[in-house]
């Protein structure tokens, strides 16, 4: 116990000491920075790291194999550089994102219909994937005054879950705890509040089993239940970083801020709506990965999970009846 106290305390205070850096770096050097380490990462340390295989099996299985080795590498060390660009981003953000500067940093696609679905009268659920900077959404709604709760995991180290829990909450929001959300995030909905969900993870043998890039992947069905249970509009959307923005002299990052898509829990009837309303949204999420494939989490096991077994027990019980 004592020498994980000492461990975790050692991390934050090297996050700490990495944060002064970061915060004071231009927009090009942060952008050079996040090259060189993904270069690091893929070429010089153990290639487990970088979870090359994992996101190699995955492009394969989004893009078919006729995706090429130097496509995929391309794609991988995109994906490292964004990861580590997100990161200075989140440091500088405060700093440098404002009501004022907004106009300079984000260009709002669907403004008009997502401002909106977000003034009804209906609670409102914000679907997000590991994709892009989905921190600049969050901070964005919060500084124009639409506070929502955010599902996140909790950190292992409590010092840095500190920091991430400070961080989010200070453009207005409220973090909710992954582990036990429920019941506070239903209080939300049912007073016509808003909730941030990512809706890209594997739920294992319990999910509802959409296509995902023309495979079947387990989902979770929470969202659409929740949606059909509160009335809730669900807004898929993401702010993903445009391209050649990191000359010297930028004062900072442009990104687009998508709404891809407003779908209405009250256009599906039918017995299968849960399902219905799943690929709905999975489909407007993949859209947004296609936009920019370099900017999505390939590390994450997507298709861990086969829908073979539970189908083959469904067909038996059926035969058996």
């Amino acid at each position: 116990m004592r020498l994980r106290t000492i461990r975790h305390f050692a991390e934050y205070t090297i996050f700490l000491a990495l944060i002064g850096v970061v915060r004071r770096l231009p927009v090009w050097a942060s952008a050079v920075l996040s090259s060189g380490l993904a270069w690091t990462l893929l070429h010089l340390l153990p290639r487990r790291l970088s979870r090359f295989d994992v996101a190699s099996a995955n492009l394969r299985i989004a893009f078919g194999e006729d995706i090429t080795e130097a496509r995929i590498e391309q794609i991988v060390r995109g994906m490292w550089t964004h990861l580590f660009r997100m990161i200075t981003e989140m440091v500088q953000l405060p700093g440098r994102f404002s009501l004022e500067t907004c106009a300079e940093i984000l260009q709002f696609e669907k403004r008009n219909e997502c401002v909106r679905a977000l003034l009804s009268d209906r609670p409102v659920l914000l679907l997000g994937g590991h994709f892009g900077n989905w921190e600049i959404s969050l901070h964005t709604f919060g500084e124009f005054g639409f506070p929502m709760g955010v599902v996140a995991r909790d950190l292992d180290n409590p010092w840095l879950q500190g920091w991430f829990l400070r961080y989010r909450q200070s453009s207005g929001h409220r973090v909710l705890s992954k582990s036990g959300a429920g019941p506070e995030l239903a209080e939300r909905l049912s007073a016509g509040g808003m909730v941030s969900l990512l809706c890209d993870q594997d739920a294992g043998r319990s999910g509802v089993f959409v296509d995902f890039f023309g495979h079947p992947a387990s989902t979770f069905k929470s969202i659409a239940l929740l949606a059909l249970q509160f009335n809730a509009l669900i807004i898929v959307g993401g702010a993903w970083r445009l391209p050649a923005n990191a000359q010297k002299g930028a004062s900072w990052v442009r990104f687009c801020l998508t709404t891809e898509e407003i779908i209405d829990p009250q256009d599906f009837q039918s017995a299968n709506a849960v399902e219905q309303i799943t690929q709905r949204y999975t489909t407007a999420l993949e859209a947004l990965i296609r936009r920019a494939p370099e900017q999505y989490f390939w590390v994450h096991r997507r298709w861990k999970t086969p829908p073979g077994p539970r189908r083959r027990k469904s067909e038996a019980a059926v035969q058996s009846r």
